[in-house]
C-alpha cells in the first residue's frame, strides 16, 4: 500500500496540482487551461506521478468522457489534497512572516514593561493587526534567550549574543521629604542607614557591590521585586532606597517621596535588547521600535532625576 509519507517522498507538488486539477475540471484539456500548461505537459506530469507511485491513477476512457480515478488514484488524491493544503498554509505563513506578521516572543522586566513596551506593542499592533506578540516577564539574574526572539535585560549578553544598548538610567536616592536637605547626598550617608531594596540580583547586586567596594554598608530592612512597594515603604518611613530613575515611573514621578542625586554618582543602569542570529522581520521591528522609544525617553530627560 502507498502510504501518505511514501507519497510525500516520491512526488513533486506540481504533480499533485496536476492530479487535483484534472479531477476538479474533469478533462485534461480544461485542467491544462486552468494550470497554464499545454495538454502534453500536463500528461507528462501525470506520467511522472504514476511512475513515482507505481501504477495508474486514472482510467482513460477516451473521447469526450471525463477521466476516472483508479483505486490507487483515489488514495493518492486524498493524500495529495492534504499535502496541497499544508503547502498553501506554509506559503501563507511564509508570506505573513516576510510581511512582518506571525509570532514574536519577547522577554522583559518591570521597567521595560512599564516604560518602553506599551508604545512598542501599540505601534506593532497598528502596523500588523494580525501579529502574535507573546511577553514573558522574569526578574532573572542571567539572560536566557532559549525560547525568545528578543530579551530586554540590564546587562549585555555573552559573545554569541547581539546586545543593542537602548538607554542608560541614573540611580537616585529615595527618601521622605524632609529626611535630608535638598540636593545631592554623599554615598557615605548610606553607611548603616536603613534601606528598602530590590532583590540582590542584576543591577541591584552591582549597586551593592559598588557601595561595598567604597566601604559603604547600608542596613537592608526589606527586599521586594515590586517597584511600587519600594516607594510605598520609603513613603511609610521604613527606610531609604537607591533606585534607577525609570523604575520610579515614566512620565510621572512618585508622589510623597523626595529624589536626591548621589555623589559620587553610581554607575548607570544600562538596558539592552538581546538577540541571537538572524531575526524575523517582526523581531527586528521590536528592537527598532524599542530603540526609538528609548531615544524619546532619554531626550525628554526621563533617565535623569
Amino acid at each position: 500500500m502507498c502510504s501518505f509519507y511514501t507519497i510525500i517522498a516520491v512526488y513533486e507538488l506540481r504533480h499533485l496540482r496536476a492530479l487535483d486539477a484534472i479531477v476538479a475540471e474533469g478533462t485534461y484539456a480544461r485542467a491544462a487551461g486552468r494550470l497554464g500548461y499545454t495538454q502534453s505537459t500536463l500528461s507528462q506530469q501525470v506520467a511522472a506521478l504514476e511512475r513515482a507511485v507505481g501504477g495508474a491513477v486514472f482510467d482513460r476512457p477516451g473521447g469526450p468522457r471525463p477521466v476516472r480515478l483508479t483505486p490507487l488514484g483515489r488514495l493518492v488524491l486524498t493524500a495529495a489534497r492534504d499535502m496541497l493544503g499544508l503547502a498553501r498554509e506554509t506559503e501563507e505563513a511564509v508570506a505573513r512572516f516576510h510581511a512582518g506578521d506571525g509570532r514574536v516572543d519577547v522577554g522583559t522586566f518591570q521597567t521595560v514593561t512599564d516604560v518602553l513596551l506599551p508604545t512598542v506593542v501599540q505601534q506593532l499592533r497598528a502596523a500588523h493587526p494580525g501579529c502574535d506578540i507573546r511577553l514573558v516577564e522574569d526578574e532573572a539574574d542571567e539572560p536566557d534567550l532559549e525560547d525568545l526572539d528578543v530579551l530586554f535585560f540590564d546587562r549585555a549578553g555573552t559573545a554569541d549574543v547581539d546586545s543593542t544598548l537602548l538607554l542608560e538610567d541614573e540611580h537616585v536616592l529615595l527618601a521622605r521629604p524632609g529626611d535630608l536637605p535638598e540636593g545631592p547626598v554623599g554615598l557615605e550617608r548610606l553607611d548603616g542607614a536603613a534601606m528598602v531594596a530590590l532583590p540582590a540580583i542584576c543591577d541591584q547586586r552591582e549597586v551593592e557591590e559598588h557601595l561595598s567596594a567604597l566601604g559603604v554598608a547600608p542596613h537592608v530592612v526589606f527586599r521586594t521585586a515590586d517597584h511600587r512597594a519600594v516607594t510605598s515603604m520609603v513613603r511609610a518611613g521604613l527606610g531609604w532606597a537607591v533606585m534607577p530613575v525609570l523604575s520610579l515611573g515614566w512620565p510621572q514621578r512618585p508622589q510623597g517621596v523626595a529624589l536626591h542625586p548621589l555623589e559620587p554618582a553610581l554607575p548607570s543602569r544600562r538596558i539592552y535588547a538581546l538577540t541571537r542570529g538572524t531575526l524575523s522581520p517582526l523581531a527586528e521591528q521590536v528592537v527598532a521600535l524599542a530603540a526609538r522609544c528609548a531615544r524619546s525617553v532619554t531626550d525628554a530627560g526621563g533617565c535623569r532625576w
